[in-house]
């Protein structure tokens, strides 16, 4: 289980699941200046595409490792795609291609060999930074299951390395209990290839002013927190493969099995947890 490389006969899925409700408009520390967490999950989110598609490409051009999915929920209890055109998920190579605004921006690229380089681009913006409204988290979680029940569904994928469901956000959700969250992730979470279930990893950002629960062990203490207690429950735990990159962030003194989740996560922490989750497959 949890062994497929990535490959264009056996892709895989990222599903990317943004909250922006008005609790978002909140300022964290965010590359030596405050900023609110729309942006800097905006920003975060856009290099993470961006690096995906740099992954992806080849003398020939972009090779079909990947399909992505941006959904975003706020407003009133709205859950939109954030695609171009409203389309619910398109291939790498279809994303690279689309018509999009360019931002400058200063990244920390990932380059082939694995090493990293700071490096000034222009730099596609397929999401842009929104704080207002409700949080309907249940909805999006039901909306994610069934986007990729239908994927799942295609001969093509059966072999593949299941999808990764990133769910980022910064409080409970509005539409529904705990329990009714639970249940939807569970549902999404019992989703599966020939190749293992589907991945839910639950990203809450805070403002650092509390302890960080990231990738949490079976034995470490979990926060007073009801929220916190909901989202462990709620995430996947992670497979072997991603044990290597989860202890090089944590020391090696940390003992897997591992859960897919962090509680008052910062913004650096964010961008090792997408990181994590999205280059620990072996992609040939």
């Amino acid at each position: 289980m949890y062994t497929q490389s990535i490959t264009r006969q056996h892709r895989t899925a990222f599903v990317l699941l943004v909250d922006g409700s008005g609790s978002m408009a909140e300022e964290i520390p965010f590359r030596g200046i405050r900023t609110s967490k729309a942006k800097a999950v905006s920003i975060i989110a856009n290099e993470l595409l961006f690096e995906l598609i740099e992954r992806a490409r080849r003398t020939e051009g972009i090779r079909d490792y990947y399909d992505i999915a941006l959904w975003g929920y706020s407003g009133d209890n709205e859950v939109r795609s954030l695609l171009e055109g409203e389309d619910e998920i398109v291939s790498i190579e279809e994303l690279a291609a689309r018509p999009v605004t360019m931002v400058r921006q200063t990244i920390d690229l990932r380059l082939p060999d694995g090493s990293c380089a700071l490096r000034e681009v222009q730099t596609p913006e397929w999401i842009k930074p929104q704080a207002a409204g409700q949080t309907p988290m249940v909805e999006a979680l039901r909306v994610a299951r069934d986007l990729l029940a239908r994927w799942i569904a295609r001969e093509e994928h059966r072999f593949s390395f299941p999808p990764i469901v990133f769910n980022i956000t910064d409080g409970e959700a509005t539409d529904g209990t705990d329990e009714e969250l639970l249940s939807i992730a569970r549902q999404l979470r019992d989703l599966h290839t020939d190749d293992g279930n589907v991945l839910l990893i639950n990203i809450h950002i805070g403002t650092g002013d509390e302890r960080t629960l990231f990738f949490p062990s079976h034995d470490e203490p979990l926060p007073l927190n009801r929220h916190a207690m909901t989202l462990y429950e709620a995430s996947s735990e992670m497979p072997a493969c991603f044990n290597e990159a989860i202890r090089a962030v944590k020391g090696a003194g940390a003992m897997p099995p591992f859960r897919g989740m962090s509680f008052n996560a910062s913004a650096a922490e964010l961008v090792a947890m997408l990181d994590i989750g999205s280059i620990s497959v072996k992609t040939e």
